[in-house]
């Protein structure tokens, strides 16, 4: 029987979770070098003591396997990890895992396949904190095509899904929301209260300009509609050709737009404050 006391210590000793040192603990009858070793050789000792890094790298990547597609991100410390083979290797894993999962969260795509215990692995491998951040699964239509695009080998993802027209339409969608970072497909898309604040900040400004009321709420509606070309990918007028929207380019190729989704790695997280000279040397420390 394995003391709590003993959880306790090995648990300050190397910072794995309380039910990690239990198992360790009851694998090797209780002795405290034995299971500090066993969590090390299991690589979830080093990656505990990771926990509390920033991981704000890292890659965004996409597959599609027939119908079916897969976006995730999956983070690292370093952008110069973000480029290891190692790394890439993992982010394949995750989307596999991900395209073969009924999970609903990331939780639940970890717990699927032992996809956890590859993490952690990777982490120990590697020197750096890694987490899978998040994930969509997309279904389409056998009328609907799938555009997938990467910008920067993986610092954004694109994942769109167009009714009625080809992949080439599609894809050139996805190029376009990866440069111009729609946050909603439609004005129909936007929440009430997005745009009600929006509205409210608008119609404050034209009234600090000297405007009457009734003149500011006018203004405000002409300002919210640039606000619509601002972030509705339907409204924004299309990267290839700034005579059309976007909405339009589709309709002009005999689609629309169903479905976009964009990930950029690492928006609203913190970033580290790290050169890229002081990246590699500490690079180099480690494998020596």
């Amino acid at each position: 029987m394995v003391s709590a006391s003993a959880v306790k210590e090995l648990r300050e000793k190397t910072g794995a979770g309380m039910l990690d040192c239990k198992k360790a603990l009851e694998a090797n009858n209780g002795d405290m070098e034995a299971s500090i070793d066993w969590l090390r050789e299991k690589g979830i000792s080093k990656a505990a003591k990771k926990a509390d890094r920033i991981a704000a790298e890292g890659m965004a990547a996409i597959k599609v396997d027939g119908n079916t597609a897969a976006i995730v991100e999956v983070n690292s410390e370093t952008d110069f990890v973000a480029k290891n083979p190692e790394f890439q290797e993992l982010v394949d894993t995750v989307l596999n895992t991900v395209l073969k999962s009924d999970a609903t969260d990331v939780e639940g795509v970890l717990n699927t396949d032992g996809l956890n215990d590859v993490l952690v692995a990777k982490t120990a491998k590697i020197g750096e904190k890694l987490s899978f951040r998040r994930f969509a699964k997309v279904e389409k239509k056998d009328s609907e095509s799938f555009g997938a695009y990467i910008h920067m080998g993986g610092k954004i993802a694109v994942l769109t899904v167009i009714e009625g027209a080809n992949e080439e339409v599609a894809r050139d969608v996805a190029m376009h929301a990866a440069a111009m970072r729609p946050q909603y497909v439609t004005k129909e898309d936007v929440p009430e209260d997005v745009v009600n604040h929006e509205k409210e900040v608008l119609t404050e400004k034209a009234m600090n300009e000297g405007k009457p009321k009734e003149i500011a709420e006018k203004m405000v509606q002409g300002r919210i509609q640039k606000f619509y070309k601002e972030i509705c990918l339907a409204e924004q007028p299309f990267v290839k050709d700034g005579d059309v929207t976007v909405a339009q380019y589709v309709k002009n190729n005999g689609g629309s737009i169903v479905k976009m989704i964009r990930f950029e790695v690492g928006e609203g997280m913190e970033k580290r404050e790290e050169n890229f000279a002081e990246e590699v040397m500490k690079q180099m420390n480690q494998s020596k």
